[in-house]
């Protein structure tokens, strides 16, 4: 594995296999391309666990990252910049852990899946336009958009799938108070974009193994 295969892994959004290949080039070339392979890809993994709420591997990534910052060249500080970001992340992720510790087990889940969710379509490209936007008794969990579609996106987590899919939660009522609580959002918005229905289903425990994320776009509403 060479320094540029780390990068080209990173480029195609492979953040785990980036940093593994990054360690292992990390291992036997501490020189300046092999540093900064290793920089990159454990401030990709770091803002990863904070998402997935694993935040102690995050706070020991940053620590490492702070070792390793002063053997790596940073002439026009953007390595400086990523520590700062870094750092706002670690504390976004201690305020989130604070608030969870409130709230009943089955609501920590659903926060967190909403939180991976969000930066899964950031991710992506998706501009972000609101969360958990109120109709009422009406709910949106996420409204994003693609060039010139809005996507009204509903996020299902479950802990495993052992004995639910997390799709079997989206029966006809929720369908049916989806339908209305867009056709109320577009109202009010006063927009005429195309818009479609997607299902982000998620698998996992917060602070466990990498979470399964399955993105259904296009979702046909009854």
């Amino acid at each position: 594995m060479t320094v540029q295969e780390v990068f080209d892994l990173r480029k195609q959004g492979k953040v785990e296999e980036a940093y593994e290949a990054a360690r292992a080039v990390y291992a036997v070339d501490r020189g300046p391309h092999a540093s900064s392979a290793m920089f990159w890809t454990a401030v990709d993994v770091l803002k990863m666990r904070v998402t997935e709420n694993r935040m102690e591997e995050a706070r020991k990534i940053y620590m490492a990252l702070e070792r390793l910052l002063p053997n790596v060249k940073d002439e026009k500080g953007w390595m400086h910049g990523a520590m700062e970001k870094c750092k706002e992340w670690l504390e976004r992720g201690e305020k989130r852990e604070i608030l969870l510790e409130n709230k009943p087990e089955h609501l920590q889940t659903g926060v967190w899946g909403e939180e991976l969710a969000t930066a899964y379509l950031r991710e992506k490209g998706y501009v972000i336009l609101e969360r958990n936007w109120h109709s009422k008794h009406r709910d949106i969990d996420i409204v994003a958009q693609q060039g010139e579609c809005i996507v009204f996106v509903e996020v299902k987590t479950r802990r495993n799938s052992e004995f639910a899919d997390p799709l079997t939660a989206l029966n006809y009522q929720k369908q049916r108070n989806m339908l209305l609580a867009i056709n109320h959002y577009t109202h009010c918005c006063k927009l005429d974009n195309p818009w479609r229905f997607d299902v982000i289903t998620i698998v996992g425990t917060m602070g466990a193994t990498t979470p399964k994320i399955d993105h259904i776009e296009d979702f046909a509403l009854m």
